[in-house]
């Protein structure tokens, strides 16, 4: 419980609010101003102006740009496009690695595919910190490679022209925690304001333009919301709900049900994020960043109407994975789990493990890395970790004592990605799992929820509710509000393929209100209940009521 000094120090707000934003750790109203003005400067991004130099050094010719088979890759994609476009460079193109054949990142392969095209400049976003090789290639054939990433660097850099990442060492830019997207809108707003000043009007203006996507990449790519990356969001959603995003982002989110008006972090994490991710996994990323292209609504929905069939597919797909994966960790028993849990099955689409890894983390509260083959002699790997365990560092203590175990790796704390032999498997699991212990020893396995305490029965409303929604931008490390209470159940039900629909009413009395536990459905709950919660806003045929977003049901 915060102190009634640090939410004193939060201005003159909403008592229960002012909790809520101290115990995320807010020191001051000025952490709650989201306007563009609030942003770290520009100029404070170590490398800022040799990079933004290098690109209108090359307005004239061709630049290519090599993006990542995700949403921040896609997003990044578009936006550097976008507003390159917009500038006046009249030869720009984007090539994205198909990962069933190349592979993450500038390889030299795909430096190769690239140079068919005869470019001035590679331009990488969302990628290339690690991409050694690549980067040797272009050089030796004379292209000259700007990189721009947000992953964590090796112990050795790219010999690039230029590199633009937060995370460079010794970089004393203040949000470590841009996401890709975020990285190539700084470059795009510094090259904005240098062709300005050359005389370009309007020039400096452009790449606010595209701030939803740079709200929709951020929040997809799970990356803590720091001071900076909330502002970021922020400014997007407010373009989205004021009706002047892409046609492509307001095609996605019609495509999923979710009104733009009322977008928040959750619809581009949950709704429109996903539907991209899926061209991805399984087919080409180049559908999704098509439809973040086009400026005509018809051509975006056609493109969003292509991403939602492959999504469904994926979501089949997924199923089938998640339920083998269940089985074998259930077979072991709990009490059998290793620190760390590694799942492998030589029939798994390779391209949907990352999601296998979150769905097992879930059902075992602690690191897991989700295995899938991806030639005849290797397995790629996707992990996905737990507060308080950085899982780039437990792939960087399996390298240091093991080196033969890995290919390659590389990643962020909480998801990391890496390729392995699969005649090492089993001994990579026993590495790994030793090496979770050995590093984190303290490691909470508990699964336990840490709520934002009970809500009184009289906040269970459509105005606190609405007023949590304007509260956000939610996220990683400033996560949505989670409450607890204890509710008698008065009517349960269940709804589509597993869901749990639940009237219930608090215990110590008020007004009964809807609930529904998502993938959640199985045994029937009777009495009293204690819920771990959401209280959000439900839309339904036109009227909003209070509904609770249920996060874990315990029988009293």
């Amino acid at each position: 419980m915060p102190s009634a000094a640090a939410m004193a120090a939060l201005g003159d707000i909403d008592p229960v609010h002012a909790r809520l934003f101290a115990m995320r750790g807010l020191a001051g109203p000025e952490e709650l101003d989201y306007g563009l003005a609030r942003l770290a400067p520009v100029s404070s991004l170590d490398n800022i102006d040799e990079a933004a130099e290098l690109v209108i050094a090359h307005r004239e010719r061709r630049i290519i740009v090599v993006g990542d088979f995700d949403v921040d890759g896609a997003t990044s994609t578009a936006l550097v496009l976008r507003c390159l476009r917009e500038f006046g460079f009249g030869d720009v193109d984007y090539l994205v690695p198909n990962r069933f054949d190349y592979g993450y990142g500038l390889t030299p392969e795909i430096v190769s595919v690239a140079a068919q095209r005869d470019p001035a400049l590679l331009l990488t976003v969302d990628n290339g910190i690690s991409s050694i090789e690549g980067v040797e290639e272009a050089n030796r054939l004379g292209i000259p490679v700007l990189v721009t990433d947000h992953h964590l660097p090796g112990e050795n850099l790219p010999e690039a022209t230029v590199i633009l990442n937060p995370n460079l060492p010794g970089s004393a830019f203040p949000s470590t925690c841009l996401a890709g997207v975020g990285v190539a809108f700084y470059l795009m707003a510094r090259v904005g304001r240098m062709l300005e000043a050359q005389g370009v009007e309007g020039a400096a203006k452009v790449p606010a333009k595209y701030l939803d996507l740079v709200a929709l990449g951020t929040v997809a790519d799970v990356v803590p919301l720091d001071h900076n990356n909330r502002v970021l969001v922020h400014q997007g959603l407010r373009r989205i709900r004021a009706g002047r995003s892409i046609a492509g982002i307001q095609a996605l989110l019609q495509q999923a049900g979710r009104q733009p008006a009322r977008c928040v972090s959750s619809d581009l994490g949950f709704a429109a994020g996903p539907r991209i991710n899926a061209a991805g996994r399984l087919e080409d990323i180049s559908v999704g960043i098509e439809c973040l292209l086009s400026d005509d609504f018809d051509t975006a929905m056609h493109h969003a109407g292509l991403l939602d069939r492959i999504n469904s597919e994926r979501r089949d797909i997924e199923a089938t994975m998640r339920d083998q994966a269940f089985a074998y960790v259930d077979s072991l028993g709990a009490q059998r789990w290793p620190a760390c849990v590694c799942v492998y099955d030589a029939e798994w689409h390779q391209g949907v493990v990352g999601l296998i890894a979150a769905r097992v983390r879930e059902r075992c509260h602690r690191p897991v890395i989700a295995f899938a083959r991806e030639s005849d002699e290797l397995l790629k790997g996707s992990a996905r970790s737990i507060q308080g365990v950085h899982v780039r560092d437990l792939l960087e203590a399996v390298h240091a004592v093991k080196p033969e175990l890995i290919v390659k790796f590389g990643g962020h704390a909480m998801a990391a990605g890496l390729t392995i032999a699969e005649a090492h498997f089993a001994q990579f699991r026993e590495v790994v799992a030793a090496q979770m212990a050995r590093l984190y020893p303290d490691a909470d396995f508990s699964g336990a929820i840490v709520t934002d305490g009970p809500l009184p029965g009289e906040a269970l409303s459509l105005e606190f509710a609405r007023s949590l929604r304007e509260a956000g931008p939610w996220g990683a490390a400033f996560p949505e509000p989670t409450w607890c209470g204890d509710f008698t159940i008065e009517e349960q039900r269940v709804v589509g393929q597993n869901h749990l629909k639940l009237r219930v009413r608090p215990a110590a009395g008020g007004r009964a209100v809807d609930a529904i536990a998502f993938n959640q459905a199985g045994p029937a709950y009777r009495g009293t209940i204690q819920l771990a919660f959401r209280l959000d806003v439900n839309e339904y045929r036109g009227v909003e009521s209070p509904q609770l977003v249920v996060e874990q049901v315990a029988e009293l």
